[in-house]
């Protein structure tokens, strides 16, 4: 090897000697500082995600307080009052009768953040009043909604029968916020209200009414012996169908059946004990119940006669021809017999 090839590889050998030291350098130095990008890319996410659940946090403060403000009250016994006093102000304000309805109270039904409120509310009254009254509980401007919503004819046209749930929510934990008194903003002599004009000017809901029975043919003119003559022949005396439960409200804390002679178009009051359908009454029945043949329908109210020793109910709207007998178990509590113990001793 020549003096030049010695100088040729001692300039190879030397640039790869530089090359491998500098790569043995730049791994030294490049793989804390890669960790040290992911650290910081990791850091930055925690981050920005802390600064997301902060954001979303004081946005869901923001309307969980916008949605306090709407509540009727933060305790369970003053948002019941208040809603009962404002319910009852909308049937007035709605031209309805207070005594034509009633209202028995629902709840409180614990749930995640708040307790569930409200009323089962049925009655009668004029087709256009009670429009009126649904629009008002549709503009209400609490944190409430209507739930159950049936509408059915009364027994006189222009009349109807209706029945619903009005259910509100009392925030618990309830935020401290500043309340101010909450008004509807708009109302009966309001365009929206007149929307719904087209369905008091048809009367859709309008009841079936049978045409009267023809009168009596009057007899032919002659003398008592006449073979023309013919006797007057007495009516049928009415049927169960011609009765009708109409309202099973409560006065003074004692309830009252009201039962409508639909051929009459008079309606009689009894009380439990009175004599109703062959039998006595025996409790008007309060609990929310499956309505037969009603497709899933809740009732709310029935009113439940003893035969002998048998129950028999109808509930509210039906005739007396829908009277139906109830099993034991269906049997509210105080009708229910304790079963009888037996005596010591025996088997």
């Amino acid at each position: 090897m020549n003096q030049r090839e010695k100088v040729l590889a001692s300039l190879v050998i030397g640039t790869a000697v530089l090359f491998g030291g500098g790569l043995g350098i730049r791994a030294f130095f490049s793989k804390p500082l890669a960790e040290m990008d992911k650290k910081i890319l990791a850091a930055r996410e925690r981050l920005e995600k802390i600064n997301t659940e902060r954001r979303n946090y004081f946005a869901a403060e923001d309307r969980l307080k916008g949605q306090t403000k709407l509540a009727y009250a933060d305790s369970v016994d003053e948002a019941s009052a208040l809603s009962g006093e404002v319910l009852t102000k909308l049937i007035l304000k709605a031209g309805l009768k207070e005594a034509n309805f009633t209202r028995l109270p629902v709840g409180p039904r614990k749930m995640r953040g708040a307790n569930e409120i409200g009323w089962n509310v049925q009655g009668d009254g004029l087709l256009p009043s009670v429009v009126n009254l649904l629009f008002l509980l549709e503009q209400s401007p609490y944190l409430e909604r209507l739930d159950g919503l049936v509408v059915s004819t009364g027994d006189v046209p222009g009349q109807v029968r209706v029945r619903f749930r009005i259910l509100s929510l009392v925030i618990d934990p309830a935020p401290e916020v500043k309340r101010v008194p909450l008004t509807t903003l708009v109302g009966l002599d309001s365009p929206e209200r007149r929307s719904f004009d087209g369905i008091v000017s048809r009367d859709i809901l309008r009841p079936y009414i049978k045409r009267p029975p023809p009168p009596p043919v009057p007899p032919a003119k002659g003398g008592s012996g006449s073979p023309t003559s013919t006797p007057a022949i007495p009516g049928a005396p009415p049927g169960p169908e011609t009765f009708r439960i109409v309202s099973l409200s409560e006065w003074q804390g004692q309830p009252e059946v009201h039962v409508r002679n639909l051929t009459t178009q008079k309606t009689d009051r009894y009380k439990p004990g009175d004599e109703l359908a062959g039998g006595t009454i025996a409790v008007v029945d309060y609990r929310s119940m499956p309505l037969p043949g009603g497709n899933g329908l809740l009732s709310f109210s029935r009113v439940i006669v003893k035969v002998k020793e048998e129950f028999f109910a109808v509930e509210h709207g039906q005739t007396l021809a829908d009277l139906r007998k109830l099993e034991p178990e269906k049997l509210p509590p105080g009708l229910i017999k304790p079963a009888a113990e037996t005596p010591r001793g025996q088997p």
